[in-house]
Protein backbone atom coordinates (compact mmCIF):
# COMPACT_ATOMS: atom_id res chain seq x y z
CA UNK A 1 0.00 0.00 0.00
CA UNK A 2 1.48 3.13 -0.59
CA UNK A 3 0.57 6.63 1.05
CA UNK A 4 0.74 9.66 -0.30
CA UNK A 5 0.11 13.41 1.28
CA UNK A 6 0.29 16.61 -0.79
CA UNK A 7 1.23 19.86 0.41
CA UNK A 8 1.86 23.55 -0.61
CA UNK A 9 -1.26 24.73 -1.95
CA UNK A 10 -2.87 27.71 -1.18
CA UNK A 11 -4.35 31.44 -2.66
CA UNK A 12 -2.42 33.34 -5.30
CA UNK A 13 -2.53 35.80 -7.80
CA UNK A 14 -2.34 35.38 -11.34
CA UNK A 15 1.23 35.32 -12.67
CA UNK A 16 2.23 33.95 -9.64
CA UNK A 17 4.56 30.76 -8.93
CA UNK A 18 3.75 27.74 -6.30
CA UNK A 19 5.34 24.33 -5.53
CA UNK A 20 2.99 21.29 -4.83
CA UNK A 21 4.85 18.71 -3.01
CA UNK A 22 4.11 14.75 -2.40
CA UNK A 23 5.62 12.88 0.08
CA UNK A 24 5.46 8.31 -0.72
CA UNK A 25 5.84 6.51 1.79
CA UNK A 26 5.03 2.48 2.33
CA UNK A 27 6.39 1.65 -1.08
CA UNK A 28 9.80 1.84 -3.71
CA UNK A 29 9.26 5.22 -4.79
CA UNK A 30 11.57 4.91 -7.47
CA UNK A 31 9.96 2.32 -9.22
CA UNK A 32 6.52 4.14 -9.21
CA UNK A 33 5.00 6.05 -12.06
CA UNK A 34 4.44 9.54 -10.19
CA UNK A 35 1.20 12.03 -11.86
CA UNK A 36 -0.38 14.88 -10.90
CA UNK A 37 -3.62 15.75 -11.77
CA UNK A 38 -6.34 18.43 -10.66
CA UNK A 39 -10.21 18.45 -10.82
CA UNK A 40 -11.80 22.28 -11.00
CA UNK A 41 -16.03 22.82 -9.54
CA UNK A 42 -18.09 21.01 -11.59
CA UNK A 43 -15.18 19.28 -14.48
CA UNK A 44 -14.22 15.82 -14.20
CA UNK A 45 -10.44 15.08 -13.20
CA UNK A 46 -7.64 16.04 -15.64
CA UNK A 47 -4.13 15.14 -16.32
CA UNK A 48 -1.87 17.58 -15.38
CA UNK A 49 2.14 15.78 -15.67
CA UNK A 50 3.63 12.67 -15.17
CA UNK A 51 7.14 11.51 -14.40
CA UNK A 52 8.20 7.59 -15.44
CA UNK A 53 9.86 5.74 -12.80
CA UNK A 54 13.83 6.65 -11.81
CA UNK A 55 15.78 6.14 -15.00
CA UNK A 56 13.45 6.48 -17.55
CA UNK A 57 13.52 9.54 -18.48
CA UNK A 58 10.64 9.77 -18.81
CA UNK A 59 8.13 12.88 -18.57
CA UNK A 60 4.25 13.75 -19.90
CA UNK A 61 2.72 17.47 -19.77
CA UNK A 62 -0.63 18.71 -20.36
CA UNK A 63 -0.79 21.00 -23.44
CA UNK A 64 -2.29 23.55 -20.87
CA UNK A 65 0.22 23.67 -18.28
CA UNK A 66 3.62 22.74 -20.46
CA UNK A 67 6.21 25.30 -20.32
CA UNK A 68 4.59 27.00 -17.31
CA UNK A 69 4.88 23.71 -14.94
CA UNK A 70 7.71 21.16 -14.84
CA UNK A 71 7.34 18.18 -12.31
CA UNK A 72 10.11 16.65 -10.50
CA UNK A 73 11.02 13.58 -8.38
CA UNK A 74 13.56 13.16 -5.42
CA UNK A 75 13.99 9.68 -4.80
CA UNK A 76 16.06 10.29 -1.55
CA UNK A 77 12.71 12.07 0.19
CA UNK A 78 10.19 9.95 -1.61
CA UNK A 79 8.46 13.06 -3.10
CA UNK A 80 7.60 14.31 -6.70
CA UNK A 81 6.80 18.51 -6.84
CA UNK A 82 5.25 20.39 -9.43
CA UNK A 83 6.34 23.40 -9.84
CA UNK A 84 4.08 25.98 -11.09
CA UNK A 85 4.87 29.34 -13.07
CA UNK A 86 2.91 32.14 -14.56
CA UNK A 87 -0.22 30.82 -13.13
CA UNK A 88 -3.81 31.69 -14.63
CA UNK A 89 -7.02 32.01 -13.29
CA UNK A 90 -8.17 28.65 -14.88
CA UNK A 91 -4.93 26.59 -12.90
CA UNK A 92 -7.53 26.91 -9.90
CA UNK A 93 -8.31 23.32 -9.05
CA UNK A 94 -7.61 20.82 -6.67
CA UNK A 95 -4.61 18.90 -7.25
CA UNK A 96 -4.31 15.44 -7.01
CA UNK A 97 -0.56 13.29 -6.15
CA UNK A 98 -1.21 9.68 -7.85
CA UNK A 99 1.18 6.60 -8.61
CA UNK A 100 1.30 3.86 -10.71
CA UNK A 101 2.71 0.98 -10.48
CA UNK A 102 2.74 0.71 -14.55
CA UNK A 103 4.31 2.70 -17.56
CA UNK A 104 3.96 6.24 -17.83
CA UNK A 105 0.59 7.50 -18.76
CA UNK A 106 -2.26 10.74 -18.47
CA UNK A 107 -5.27 8.21 -18.17
CA UNK A 108 -6.51 8.65 -14.42
CA UNK A 109 -7.26 4.81 -14.62
CA UNK A 110 -3.43 3.90 -14.82
CA UNK A 111 -2.89 4.83 -11.42
CA UNK A 112 -2.88 2.56 -8.37
CA UNK A 113 -2.92 5.11 -5.70
CA UNK A 114 -3.97 8.58 -5.01
CA UNK A 115 -3.62 11.60 -2.46
CA UNK A 116 -6.58 13.82 -0.66
CA UNK A 117 -5.59 16.47 -3.03
CA UNK A 118 -4.53 20.22 -1.68
CA UNK A 119 -6.05 23.12 -3.22
CA UNK A 120 -4.69 25.90 -5.79
CA UNK A 121 -6.55 29.29 -6.15
CA UNK A 122 -5.98 31.61 -8.53
CA UNK A 123 -7.56 35.31 -8.17
CA UNK A 124 -7.13 37.21 -11.29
Amino acid sequence: QVRLVESGGGLVQAGDSLRLSCAASGATFSTYTMGWFRQAPGKEREFVAAIGWSGSGTIYYADSVKGRFTISRNNAKNTVYLQMNSLKAEDTAAYYCSASRSYISRTSSAYDYWGQGTQVTVSS
